[in-house]
């Protein structure tokens, strides 16, 4: 039976008493059964140690009743409130992102049963929607690869033509670079789908992880030169074991961004350390800092804290640096530099 099926079922179904009703009877009960447990101890004591007095009466009422009223609360409050921390906890889960989590919705109480429908219908139809985005994204990003390698093949074959004016070959020169962010920001694209889907195997192997930063930084001499930026490395000698073609992703973005939001003629600090039971890398720029704004979204999908789009970029990197860490037990976290500057810091898992 389909979930919505199942909670309409349960908001048709008569339940004699609600859950304020069954509380108000309990409470009652309780008041009773306190008073009435006092009066027999003082009868009882009174056979053993006579009191005249309607004080000790009183008392003994007060303090008995006491005792036994808060055990009794306890337990009931325990009984009540236990299912809302349980809805709480699967709240918490359906905000990180799990979709799957599900509520026994088999309860004496209909309120319960029907608070817990509700949540099961939310959480399903929150998958459904999660699954349907990711294969159309997945699949209209895999449909869009094929063109755009053409078109940015033909441009370049235009690019070497003599015929060409120089404003046509302005023109060339710009399909190609709007192709290549295209098919980047697709390739983005699709990688991160296949991550969150978890349809790439990790494949952990032991390798250099000081050595792989070096070679990023390498790399990346087209986007550093132009700018006369320097780097101040200081990487410890350390192997890791864990994925090695998906953390170059993580040191590409990172140090890519540094050198991006960084002024020219600017300096980019690049740390390793191993601690007892954590790899530390640190990548630190000199531009702006973050804002407010900007370091409670940074890490989400297509979030680009320069709104006026001025620098290059499509607002994937970092929520690709987010689930490679999170696949590999990692964290990564953005502050701000007093005096200037950003720090993004990485903490790997030692295994």
């Amino acid at each position: 039976m389909k979930t919505r099926e199942i909670f309409d079922e349960i908001r048709g179904r008569n339940n004699r008493f609600s859950l304020r009703v069954r509380l108000t009877l309990l409470v009652s009960a309780e008041l009773v059964v306190c008073v009435l447990i006092a009066l027999g101890l003082f009868i009882l004591l009174d056979d053993v140690i006579p009191m005249n007095s309607t004080l000790f009466l009183l008392i003994d009422l007060v303090v008995i009743s006491s005792l036994i009223g808060s055990f009794v609360t306890s337990f009931l409050s325990k009984l009540f409130f236990d299912p809302i921390k349980k809805l709480r906890k699967a709240m918490e889960q359906v905000a990180d992102g799990d979709f799957a989590v599900r509520l026994e919705d088999q309860s004496s109480s209909k309120e319960i049963m029907e608070i817990y429908s509700g949540f099961n219908l939310m959480a399903h139809e929150l998958g459904a929607t999660e699954m349907l985005q990711s294969d159309f994204v997945s699949n209209v990003s895999h449909e869009f690869k094929t063109p755009i390698t053409a078109i940015e093949g033909y441009s370049m074959l235009l690019q070497g033509s003599d015929e060409l004016d120089a404003e046509q070959r302005e023109y060339v020169e710009k399909i190609i670079f709007n192709t290549r962010r295209l098919s980047s920001l697709v390739g983005s694209i699709l990688l991160l789908s296949k991550l969150e889907n978890q349809q790439i195997p990790l494949n952990p192997t032991r390798f250099s992880l000081d050595e792989q930063i070096r070679q990023s930084i390498v790399a990346l001499e087209p986007q550093w030169e132009p700018k006369n930026v320097e780097f101040d490395v200081e990487l410890e000698d350390t192997a890791y074991l864990g994925s090695e073609n998906m953390l170059r992703h993580v040191w590409d973005n990172l140090i890519n961004n540094a050198v991006k939001f960084g002024p020219d003629g600017g300096k980019v600090r690049i740390r390793l350390t191993r601690e007892a039971k954590h790899i530390v890398v640190t990548v630190e720029d000199e531009g702006p800092g973050l804002t407010e704004e900007a370091q409670k979204h940074l890490f989400d999908k297509f979030y680009q804290a320069d709104s006026s789009h001025r620098q290059e970029g499509n607002g994937l990197g970092l929520a690709l640096v987010k689930r490679i860490l999170t696949l590999e037990n990692g964290t990564v976290t953005a502050e701000n530099i007093p005096g200037g500057g950003c720090r993004f810091t990485v903490a790997l898992h030692v295994k």
